[in-house]
This record gives structure tokens, sequence and C-alpha cells, in this order.
């Protein structure tokens, strides 16, 4: 396997599209949440883009996929959080459903990739 040039990777882009999406969003929840979910949907959706590209350095598919694995793990994580953020209110109908969309296409496309790699 030739290594990956993450820049090049849809699912890395998409990955950092969520992450600005993320900061812009965080940035409205009240005070009270600042170490808490705030800095817990910071990392995960920073997390997600941040495996894909650290993988991508591994010399074997079977090293990349567990980067990839990780970046899944993450979405589904930062997920979680959209879930919570919206049962909170602190999340609206539409933007949640925006974000969900997002979210859903990036952890397909991660399950896709994990997929066709080789162990």
């Amino acid at each position: 396997m030739g290594r990956h040039n993450f820049k090049k990777l849809k699912v890395w882009e998409n990955g950092i599209t969520l992450a600005s999406d993320n900061y812009k969003l965080t940035r409205t929840f009240p005070d009270i949440e600042k170490f808490n979910l705030i800095s817990q949907m910071n990392r995960s959706a920073v997390s997600i883009p941040s495996n894909i590209a650290e993988g991508s350095s591994k010399s074997t598919d079977k090293h990349f996929k567990k980067y990839l694995e990780n970046s899944l793990g993450s979405a589904f994580e930062w997920e979680t959080q959209l879930i919570v953020s919206y049962n909170e209110g602190y999340v609206d109908k539409g933007k949640f459903e925006e974000l969900e969309n997002k979210i859903l296409q990036i952890q397909k496309m991660l399950g896709k990739f994990i997929d066709n790699l080789n162990d």
C-alpha cells in the first residue's frame, strides 16, 4: 500500500468542515458547558479528521485501518453529543438535522473506507 494523501480524501475534507461547523455551534452554547459538553464536542470533532490524517502516515493498510476506526468512533461520539445538545435545547431542530446528516455521511464514508482496506 502506498501512503494516502489525507488532503485529497473527501472524508477528511468533510471532517474538517464538520469541525468548523462544530466550533460555530459550540460558541453559542451556555458558559456552564464550557468545560463539559463544549470541550468534549470540540475534541471529538477535531479527532475525526485528525485520526484520518495521522493514519495516512502509516505504511500498512492494517495500521491505517486502526486510525480510521478511531475516527469512526469519534464520529459516533460526536453524534451522541449532538443529540444531547439537541435534547438540552442548545440546538434547534433545523441545525440538528443538518449536522446529523453530515455526521451520518461521514460515518458511512469511513465505514466503506474501512471495509475496502486490506487487513
